[in-house]
């Protein structure tokens, strides 16, 4: 579903929500106190979608709205769709020239947009908030580590060592971003794969101050899952490697046992190396069948064309 829009601003936050009540208002205020009033030659629209939260962040966002008509709009999805899928609701609604995509867990400083808009000006399409470190926990700064090592060894070369989710686009980048929607969007590989050379500006992302990340183990590893088979041949060339090695492999197992029932009169004595073999072809077999499974199912998905979200009201 789509939102009709025009560019009538010169720059769009987009805000995906998701269980952040207590945190919303604190968010807004830090974006108008530095930025909007920061740079009063420009003009700017905040840009919320609430991705079905079951906490009291719609009404939150309601009363933000109400206080700050012209600034505040909201989108409410019929359900929980998914971060992707909210963040593609705001960009698609979007009227600014430039859209800047902001987490509302106020771990990203809101004035750091300064330093994008300037990049922007310069001529630079895409600007990247590039983490050059966290104040979060170990085990989250790990994951995120892998996460986005095996992006770059697998997909992206070009994907910043620590990722990144606070960007700046500009409209044209953005039409291209829009008009090459995948079923399973993963978002950072569509603002690479634009090919527009982006511009960086290092920050230090902050904890969490209110309430606790939505952001588990599980929807990581969904994301890592889209990123690799939604850009990269490479798990499809690996099995086909595996699959000839393991065919020269067997090949070679049968020559010598021949040779030895040949030469030597007997057959290769015991039963464990065999059913060994059989397992470890099995799981091979196994895995390789997973790895088709996610092409086919990409391309199912593709050619439903289903609706990535659903719109139940938008708030201007």
């Amino acid at each position: 579903m789509t939102v009709e829009r025009s560019v009538n601003v010169d720059c769009s936050i987009v805000i995906p929500v998701y269980y952040n009540e207590g945190s919303l208002t604190k968010t807004f205020h830090a974006l108008r106190e530095k930025v909007f009033l920061a740079h009063p030659q420009l003009t700017f629209e905040t840009i919320f979608v609430d991705d079905g939260s079951g906490d009291d962040s719609y009404a939150e966002l309601v009363k933000l709205r109400e206080a700050h008509r012209g600034l505040v709009r909201i989108i409410k999805l019929t359900r929980n769709f998914g971060q992707p899928a909210a963040r593609l609701a705001g960009l698609r609604a979007s009227r600014g020239r430039a859209v800047v995509h902001l987490t509302s867990d106020g771990q990203d400083p809101p004035e750091l947009i300064g330093d994008m808009l300037r990049e922007y000006q310069k001529g630079s399409e895409i600007v990247i908030g590039n983490r050059i470190g966290r104040d979060e926990g170990f085990w989250r700064v790990m994951t995120s580590r892998l996460f986005y090592g095996l992006m770059r060894r697998l997909s992206f070369p070009n994907m910043p060592a620590g990722g990144f989710d606070y960007v700046l686009v500009g409209r044209r980048a953005l039409d291209v971003i829009l008009a090459n929607q995948d079923a399973s969007p993963f978002f950072q590989g569509q603002v690479l794969w634009s090919g527009f050379r982006p511009a960086f500006v290092p920050y230090r992302r902050n904890r969490r101050e209110i309430g606790r990340s939505r952001w588990t183990l599980g929807k990581k590893i969904k994301l890592l899952i889209d990123g690799v088979f939604g850009y990269s041949f490479l798990p499809i060339r690996a099995i086909s490697l595996i699959g000839l090695l393991s065919a020269l492999g067997g090949f070679a197992l049968a020559a010598a046992i021949v040779l030895r029932k040949l030469l030597h009169g007997t057959t290769v004595p015991g039963w464990a190396g065999i059913v060994i073999v059989m397992l470890v072809l099995g799981g091979v077999q196994m895995l390789m069948l997973g790895v088709i499974g996610e092409y086919l199912w990409r391309g199912l998905a593709e050619s439903r064309r289903r609706d990535l979200y659903v719109i139940e009201t938008i708030d201007e």
